[in-house]
């Protein structure tokens, strides 16, 4: 795995843990029980993890999440902390690297912003250049359905246009908030929006950023 890639997955692991199997996430309905299961689904069932992006195979994808939430907790924190099979293409490096850096990234940060004494953590300019190297890459494919047009912009005035349209909201911050934003945690990310204010308050309130 990668250096970025397994520092993410064990923190997250860790936090899970800590949480216990019912503290509240960012991800709406679901708690820390359903987030680890979630993880071990989409590393280890990709016959069901499909149904993330398939309408087709929504129900399947349900299913198999359930009877994984009802292993013990612990089960799977060690699933995770373990990393996937070898015959998940998670377990290749490449795949690791593209796929679960942002991944366990926000997952983390999904535990620990949902609890009400979290801190801001503090990131490497290294990490923070992966981070904007991944968002130039998926920004339009996070955006796509925003009401609004959208322009990431670093603090070092680097940006990529997440949405064609207007008018334009620009939202500045360090890739890290960036990345939470675009995924569709815009109430939990540390950054500044300009721009028309009635498309700041759609774009705030839109459920369309993400995948």
């Amino acid at each position: 795995m990668s250096t970025h890639a397994k520092r993410e997955r064990l923190l997250l692991a860790d936090l899970l843990e800590t949480a216990g199997p019912q503290a509240p996430t960012l991800c709406e309905g679901w708690t820390t029980r359903d987030l680890a299961a979630h993880v071990v689904v989409r590393e280890r069932r990709p016959d069901a993890a499909g149904g993330m992006l398939v309408k087709q195979l929504a129900g399947r994808l349900e299913r198999v999440m359930a009877e994984f939430a009802a292993k013990p907790y612990e089960e799977l924190i060690q699933l995770i902390r373990s990393g996937p099979p070898r015959f998940s293409p998670f377990s290749l490096k490449q795949v690791d690297e593209l796929s679960n850096i942002v991944e366990f990234y926000v997952h983390a940060e999904d535990v620990r912003r949902a609890q009400p004494d979290w801190t801001p953590r503090e990131l490497d300019p290294v990490f923070q250049d992966v981070l904007w190297s991944r968002l130039e890459r998926s920004a339009r494919l996070m955006g796509r359905g925003v009401p609004t047009g959208l322009v990431l912009r670093r603090p070092d005035g680097q940006t990529v246009v997440a949405h064609r349209g207007a008018p334009v909201v620009t939202v500045t911050g360090e890739p890290s908030e960036l990345v939470l934003f675009a995924y569709g945690r815009q109430s939990a990310a540390t950054v500044g929006l300009d721009g028309d204010e009635n498309a700041i308050a759609k774009l705030r309130e839109t459920g369309q950023l993400g995948i």
